[in-house]
């Protein structure tokens, strides 16, 4: 499986490039999710389970829902949105891949959770600063570098007043460029969303399940009442 997996990234990694060489920048993951024809072993990131590393930071805060409505950012196949709507959230999630989110309803369609097939960069306008709890885990990574500052400021526009954002990504130090996707994040790269209005109030760095994998970073943030 692990072979698998791997030829599955070089697989993805070719994907990608072939489609920014013709300029459509983010096609690629739709005809991803089409070539898996439907077998979850063809998704790399597809483990029917919530983010292991997004879990225990879960675990260790007490994270409850409590009715909050929250988001998730390029959910996939939505074990994250399943692990939110769990802990009581009132969960949106969204893609840009529509076979994504239609594998995603299959798997998860007994629970309330909104799964709707949406662009970060044009979502629905009831969306923007219209959640209490938003989470990101590897959405960014994978998409140009050159378009991270862009893609950090449609995450952040989510947030509400006093809302929080969780952002899952594999981690590197800030002298270290990255040099294959998916792009690891250095706290520079994370330090534009402090930028938006958002106050870091927590950063743990796990190490890595897979020993040749980078250290995952784990950070929380919240929106000050008067950030806008």
């Amino acid at each position: 499986m692990a072979e698998n997996k791997e030829e599955r990234r070089e697989r993805l990694r070719a994907m990608a490039a072939e489609f920014e060489a013709r300029g459509d920048t983010l096609g690629w993951f739709e005809a991803f999710y089409k070539e898996s024809a439907g077998d979850i072993d063809q998704i790399p990131w597809a483990d029917l389970e919530p983010n292991s590393y997004f879990r225990a930071w879960a675990e260790s805060t007490g994270l409850k829902g409590d009715g909050r409505k929250a988001l998730v950012v390029g959910c996939g196949l939505g074990d994250d949105a399943k692990y939110l709507h769990d802990l009581g959230f009132e969960v949106t999630a969204f893609d840009i891949s529509p076979t994504a989110i239609e594998w995603a309803k299959k798997l998860y369609g007994d629970a309330d959770i909104q799964f709707e097939t949406a662009d970060l960069f044009a979502p629905p306008q009831n969306w923007v600063g219209g959640f209490d709890f938003v989470l990101e885990i590897y959405t960014i990574q994978p998409l140009p570098l050159q378009m991270r500052p862009q893609v950090i400021d449609a995450i952040s526009a989510f947030v509400a007043s006093k809302g929080k954002l969780v952002v899952v990504t594999r981690g590197r130090e800030d002298d270290v460029e990255p040099d294959v996707l998916p792009w690891p994040m250095s706290r520079q790269d994370l330090s534009r969303f402090l930028e938006k209005g958002l106050t870091q109030t927590d950063f743990v760095v796990m190490p890595p399940v897979d020993e040749d994998e980078p250290p995952r970073f784990v950070v929380e943030y919240v929106r000050n009442s008067t950030s806008s």
